[in-house]
């Protein structure tokens, strides 16, 4: 597989993500750990599914502690950070120090063996992230912080925790990523556990709601986690990275083509930044020379 196919195999899990809000939306009023156990469980499961006439994936699940580490880690840890940020912060302020990932992705690359950054890579990072602040400024509170320093914080480290697992995927490149569904199955677990926990249980009341949780286990948390973990081992870690600040604009376009939100002047100019960035973050797999 060449770099170029393995990033445009990348690319499908920011579309995938992009359905989340709507999808979630769609889904009802479940409880977050509930939501997160349930679609997580049903990623592993149709992930798994394909087993049956590949016997041998199994063996992917052998992993060292390490890798289970990484992996558990970053998925779990991810959502258990962002969730929190969610209940002590305003959403919009959690969501925009949440979007720093995909600027830490493009940073991190750089440590990586054989990888470097170039002006173009950071420009167009930057780009993304001033299309998202611009996207996301209207719901902004200037006194955001007064109160919600702690879930701020957290929303910041799910940032971290999701781009250090993302880059330090390209150093586990040895791993098959049949692997990912092991590390679904054990936060769907976790989920659970803290689901019980500290959670009241709301099933689903409607055909829509059951078949928006389904669609959510299969595609934004279920086959998004695989694609991207192709991207991120054989693709271009930079381009991936910056193209990720197209997540919340096409995520407020589905939302606007299901009459969730409002289109505006700001919706389009954050549009051509991100767009922008992306392009100029893409210029060598764009432009490559003979």
């Amino acid at each position: 597989m060449t770099s170029r196919t393995a990033t445009l195999i990348g690319l499908t899990a920011i579309l995938m993500w992009s359905l989340l809000s709507v999808m979630t939306v769609a889904s009802g009023r479940m409880p977050p750990f509930q939501l997160t156990a349930m679609t997580f469980a049903i990623g592993a499961l149709a992930a798994a599914v394909s087993w049956i006439w590949r016997p041998d994936a199994v063996r992917a699940l052998r992993q060292s502690p390490l890798t289970w580490a990484v992996g558990v880690g970053g998925l779990f840890g991810y959502h258990a950070l962002y969730f929190v940020a969610l209940r002590l912060a305003p959403p919009a302020e959690a969501g925009l120090l949440n979007y720093l990932w995909p600027l830490l992705i493009v940073l991190f690359s750089s440590l990586l063996p054989g990888e470097r950054l170039y002006p173009h890579h950071i420009i167009g990072a930057l780009l993304g992230l001033v299309g998202t602040v611009l996207l996301l400024w209207g719901n902004i509170s200037l006194n955001a912080a007064s109160g919600h320093a702690g879930g701020l914080f957290a929303a910041f480290c799910a940032a971290f925790v999701w781009a250090a697992y993302s880059v330090m995927s390209r150093q586990l490149k040895a791993v098959p990523t049949d692997a990912v569904a092991g590390f679904c199955f054990a936060t769907a677990i976790l989920a659970a556990m803290v689901h019980l926990a500290i959670e009241t249980t709301v099933w689903p009341e409607t055909a829509l709601q059951w078949l928006s949780v389904i669609a959510l286990g299969v595609g934004p948390v279920g086959a998004a986690f695989y694609t991207w973990d192709i991207g991120m081992k054989r693709g271009d870690i930079r381009v991936l990275g910056a193209a990720s600040y197209a997540t919340p604009l096409l995520s407020t376009g589905f939302l606007i083509v299901a009459g969730f939100a409002q289109a505006s002047a700001h919706i389009a100019l954050a549009a051509a930044l991100i767009a922008g960035g992306g392009l100029i973050a893409a210029k060598d797999m764009i432009l490559r020379k003979r």
